[in-house]
């Protein structure tokens, strides 16, 4: 089968336009309103998507500027995105890990503790995968946006996804229903309007501590 069209995923480009126009950090929090299928920049379509699906389904495929290997998004999703000014082409590993760091610090504050970094990207959970954050960096920018699966349709995923041609260790095989899990499901939270107003005013709070990094 040949590869389907993609739509370029620009959902937070405004959001880095700002960012980059008075060189102050953004954060979006927003819950995701339809299902759709996002591929990596380098992604390969063969081995990672169950086209026919995609396709008899007419479910949207959008590439986005990062990396990483595919993932459905539905209704059940929330996405923290964040744009940072930041100097040059560099300093992606620690930027990347300290925004991961402010978001589990954030999820610990309204009340879900215990999230972890896994993986080269993953937000793990009692060893069940509950967000997948790619980067994507250009010179006096870096753009990290990671989902929050709250009420996922797990379902969907075998749907319309492939197991995928590279994993971290701590999955050890396992297929999409076994590796990922909900925050709804592990510890009862509810994605309604309170739960993203919450977490977009801890991380807004807080988002002057990204201001400054050093690589190592």
């Amino acid at each position: 089968m040949v590869d389907l069209p993609t739509i370029p995923y620009d959902l937070d480009d405004d959001l880095m336009a700002r960012a980059r126009g008075d060189e102050t950090p953004r954060v979006r929090v927003y819950q995701f309103d339809h299902v759709a299928v996002v591929i990596g920049r380098g992604g390969h379509q063969d081995l990672e998507l169950r086209r026919e699906n995609i396709a008899a389904d007419d479910v949207p495929l959008y590439k986005r500027p990062g990396g990483g290997c595919s993932v459905v998004l539905d209704p059940g999703n929330v996405i923290v995105s964040v744009a940072l000014p930041l100097p040059g082409i560099g300093h992606i590993k620690t930027a990347f890990n300290a925004i991961s760091d402010w978001i589990i610090a954030a999820l610990a504050e309204i009340g879900i503790p215990g999230v972890v970094q896994h993986g080269v990207s993953d937000l793990v959970l009692h060893q069940r995968k509950i967000g997948g954050s790619c980067v994507y960096r250009t010179r006096g920018l870096l753009y990290y946006s990671t989902t929050l699966l709250c009420e996922q349709k797990m379902p969907l995923v075998d749907q319309y996804l492939l197991h995928p041609p590279r994993e971290p260790e701590y999955r050890q095989g396992r297929p999409h229903a076994e590796f990922m899990g909900s925050l709804h499901d592990l510890c009862g939270i509810s994605l309604n309007d309170e739960f993203l107003a919450i977490l977009n005013l801890k991380l807004s709070n807080s988002l002057p501590s990204l201001s400054t990094f050093s690589d190592h």
